[in-house]
């Protein structure tokens, strides 16, 4: 009947390893595979701000920003760096819990750091406003180990550690200036050898103030005796990569300009990742800011010349790369099938799939996963006492935009409470500003109701307009989104013709983030009992 087929904790909706196993899935709106031995970028044309790669074997792994998104720092996993898909997460409660049990927009996990070091894989991330965390696992699909605290602080993020040949242990990292009061330059520090502990504050390794303002993102690495810093400045959509080096952990540091945008239409081409292949080509990975979308990622080929890294594709006689659009493969000695992430969701099974991810720490009471009927059961939820609108809302479920233009569709069956009015579920897409499209219980029956709000990152008081009344509670809802970020709203009562509403919605990035789609449940008011709304399958196309 559907196309589709570690617990998190005892709490929430268990986000499942089985699906690594699946069938690949292949995106109707977006596939990096030319299917001729090249590839486009970007390999991954959602929002993956902040990548960060390795190589163990012949698979390659890639974590990246999650900020308040539970459950948290996807896992990504690829065997020949273009085609990717979600193995899991590592962090199913993002600590402090019952601080992140609200929405805390822009909070929370920036600028992660995977590695693996003896046998064991790693990551470590900054809370700009708790400290470094340290997470650890042997699987990179999970389970992972609870977070561990390596340092409590206020303003250190971006960091990566860095384990020498001595066993000696470091972490190099950035500064946010809301918090720190200072940016701009980076600095390292000893860690423990098992690395769960900071040992001193730290040594300042750069200044960026005069040539490279906003250094942030370090990672750190070695090569031929020289210990390496690669690390974007100049800001997220206009800025470069350097590549820092030095024969001393602590420097001095010379500097080298690795990328920029240079002729090519790719703005602010930086922060993420270098990685080799066993037959020993180089490679790096990073984002590009576009917007609404937010941070996609590009994969870029990488020359070393001179001990310094050349990344894209240089200029006769220039030492600095400028990103490429298309290319040739990584050569891996095999051919493996097109695979991307996963976007539409049957919601047959006992897990939701690994897209799919919730502003704040999940409570049971959100959802339900009905196999027997095939179905996601979204229970109705207040809005916190301090909410002015449904970005304060936790229980929304959303995930990425796929790409810059797409169609969402879903079948919604809605059950009111009887008792009590104003309930609501539908279609959303959320951002700084937000819309949807719902059916909504009113004293009188059920319509179909349009909602939104500008500017309600600022606290604005949503606007809805009802659409009509209707006598079923059963619908299709969809959403057409297109290069520009406008944002067609429809509905069907068979899922063949679909009519458009009157209201036209430009979508708006998130905080740190690109805008998100998804679904809600939401009522006004507490009751001893919720309504529901019931989504029979998600599906993503053109």
């Amino acid at each position: 009947m559907k196309l589709l087929p570690h617990l998190f904790l005892s709490l929430a909706i268990p986000f499942s390893l089985a699906q690594a196993q699946d069938q690949p899935y292949v995106s109707k709106v977006w596939s990096p595979d030319l299917g001729s031995g090249k590839y486009k970028n970007p390999v991954i044309d959602a929002d993956y701000s902040d990548p960060d790669v390795i190589r163990v074997g012949e698979d390659y792994y890639l974590t990246a920003s999650s900020f308040d998104a539970v459950p948290g720092l996807p896992i990504l996993h690829s065997k020949d760096l273009v085609n990717w898909t979600i193995i899991g997460h590592a962090l199913l409660r993002q600590p402090p819990y019952e601080h992140f049990s609200k929405t805390r927009p822009g909070d929370g996990v920036w600028a992660p750091s995977l590695r693996h070091h003896q046998g064991e894989f790693y990551i470590y991330y900054g809370d700009p406003d708790f400290g470094i965390y340290m997470i650890k696992s042997q699987d990179p699909a999970g389970p992972w180990d609870e977070p561990v605290l390596v340092e409590a602080a206020k303003g250190i993020i971006d960091v990566c550690p860095f384990w020498d040949e001595d066993g000696s242990a470091y972490l190099v990292h950035g500064f946010a200036g809301s918090r720190a009061g200072i940016k701009s330059v980076l600095a390292i520090k000893r860690m423990t050898a098992d690395g769960t502990k900071t040992l001193d504050q730290g040594v300042l390794v750069y200044d960026g103030h005069e040539l490279d303002p906003t250094v942030e993102g370090p990672k750190l690495y070695k090569r031929n005796g020289y210990y390496y810093i690669f690390a974007p400045a100049g800001g997220v959509a206009t800025g470069w990569q350097l590549a820092l080096r030095s024969r001393h952990i602590y420097g001095p540091y010379e500097r080298h300009v690795a990328m920029h945008q240079g002729s090519s239409p790719i703005n602010g081409p930086h922060q993420g990742g270098w990685v080799d292949t066993p037959r020993g080509e180089d490679w790096f990975m990073h984002f590009q800011d576009k917007g609404v979308i937010g941070r996609v990622v590009h994969l870029q080929p990488l020359q070393w010349v001179d001990d310094w890294p050349v990344i894209g594709r240089a200029p006769k006689g220039s030492m600095t790369g400028e990103p490429v659009l298309t290319h040739t493969k990584p050569n891996i000695g095999k051919s493996y099938p097109s695979v991307t992430p996963v976007e539409s969701d049957e919601f047959d099974g006992l897990e939701l799939g690994k897209q799919w991810q919730w502003p704040a720490n999940p409570r049971a009471t959100w959802a339900f996963l009905d196999k027997s009927k095939g179905s996601l059961r979204l229970y109705t939820q207040p809005l916190p006492d301090e909410g002015k609108n449904l970005r304060d809302l936790p229980n929304v479920l959303l995930q990425k935009f796929p790409t810059e233009s797409f169609t969402a569709t879903t079948q919604l069956r809605f059950t009111a409470n009887e008792k009590l009015l104003g309930e609501r579920s539908g279609l959303i897409v959320m951002g700084r500003d937000y819309a949807y499209i719902a059916l909504k219980k009113e004293d009188d029956g059920l319509y179909l109701v349009y909602g939104q709000a500008l500017k309600a990152d600022k606290g604005a008081t949503e606007q809805e307009t009802k659409i009509r009344k209707v006598d079923t509670n059963t619908l299709y809802l969809r959403v057409k989104v297109t290069s520009d970020a406008k944002c067609q709203f429809s509905y069907s009562m068979d899922n063949r013709q679909f009519t458009p509403i009157p209201q036209s919605f430009t979508a708006r990035e998130g905080h740190w983030i690109g805008a998100k789609l998804g679904l809600f449940s939401q009522r006004e008011g507490s009751i001893n009992d919720a309504g529901w709304g019931d989504y029979d399958w998600f599906r993503i196309s053109k």
